[in-house]
């Protein structure tokens, strides 16, 4: 009887890339053009004994930033999360709504953990290590989500980087087009203010909501969007195989297969299909997108219990899920100017 929706915790995987990705830029920790060399299994990173492995046997070799995020390389993203600290990607990611609640006290939901320094040492009583922060910049370690906070995570992303507010069921106190107004005017007077918290005060009424925007330079959000976009719509992009040609159903997404379990050496020189694994010892499987691209209006968090794969099990059901409501949107429109329905 639990709604996994709100109340499902879970490790993210490397759905949480493009934050770690946008925390990076918008904190000048990298640039598009920092390499990295993922060298496989043979040449893992090493840390204080630790090993980090890619998921890629063989590796990725040099690997910029965009071909990071597109390839999902691990090994990019644990010197990418070294450089960054586990504090500056907290606040990037509860920014973008990771570790709250998404629909309020009313709906039984899980906060979850984004995790930090002092939230470690208030939590545990344990000072927080490095190699923590390296499996965090790939989704693992103490962090968990709920897919509905993945799901408001990529909303926020897909429309440039503005809070929004999820509801059940629009009350069309605001349409959609006076919330884009609002979004757009947020961004144009950010341009003109240094000082982001002031925006929100100078655009609307004290009762009004602010849909202010969260980032510190837009061009940081349009990079990450891009190379969502390759991810799903290039040769050796991760979810490549679930992609549609056609622009009225184009959508853009991030892979993600979140382990339950630490995999001994052992095990990853096993090289066991899915199927071979205990059930309750398999990966989780993660997609989130967001779509049509050229005009985002809907996003998606899915997640396969113990699918394994987020390429192979996660991404086609998105591929499903986006044409069916694609197809449907003209005709909720009707009978939302109907007022049949109140959405």
């Amino acid at each position: 009887m639990l709604n996994k929706t709100v109340s499902g915790l879970y490790s993210p995987g490397s759905t949480i890339k493009p934050i770690v990705a946008l925390s990076a830029l918008e904190n000048h920790v990298i640039s598009p053009s920092f390499t990295v060399n993922c060298r496989g299994h043979e040449h893992p990173l090493e840390l204080y004994g630790m090993k980090y492995h890619c998921w890629k046997k063989q590796g990725h070799g040099y690997m910029k930033l965009k071909n990071a995020i597109k390839q999902s390389c691990d090994t990019y993203f644990y010197e990418t999360a070294r450089l960054l600290g586990v504090d500056r990607l907290n606040e990037t990611a509860k920014k973008f709504g990771l570790g709250n609640v998404v629909l309020g006290e009313h709906f039984n939901e899980k906060k979850g953990v984004i995790p930090s320094t002092k939230w470690k040492k208030e939590a545990i009583g344990q000072n927080w290590y490095l190699g923590e922060t390296l499996i965090n910049g790939i989704g693992q370690g103490y962090i968990q989500t709920t897919p509905l906070q993945l799901c408001l995570m990529t909303a926020q992303l897909a429309n440039g980087g503005h809070k929004i507010y999820p509801k059940i069921i629009s009350d069309n106190e605001e349409s959609i087009s006076s919330i884009k107004q609002k979004m757009k005017l947020a961004s144009e007077n950010y341009e003109e203010n240094s000082n982001l918290l002031s925006v929100p005060g100078k655009l609307f009424k004290a009762n009004e909501k602010k849909y202010h925007t969260l980032y510190r330079n837009k061009e940081n959000v349009k990079f990450v969007l891009d190379a969502m976009f390759r991810s799903t719509n290039e040769v050796y992009g991760t979810s490549f195989s679930s992609r549609i040609e056609d622009p009225k159903y184009q959508f853009a997404g991030k892979t993600g297969t979140a382990q339950v379990k630490r995999i001994t050496k052992e095990e990853r020189e096993l090289d066991l299909k899915t199927s071979q694994i205990p059930y309750k010892e398999r990966d989780h499987a993660w997609y989130v997108a967001f779509g049509p691209y050229n005009n985002p209006r809907y996003a998606v968090s899915i997640l396969i219990e113990h699918g394994g794969s987020g390429s192979a099990i996660a991404a086609p059901i998105a591929k499903k899920l986006f044409k069916f409501v694609i197809d449907r949107h003209e005709l909720r429109e009707q009978i939302k100017k109907k007022n049949l329905i109140n959405i």
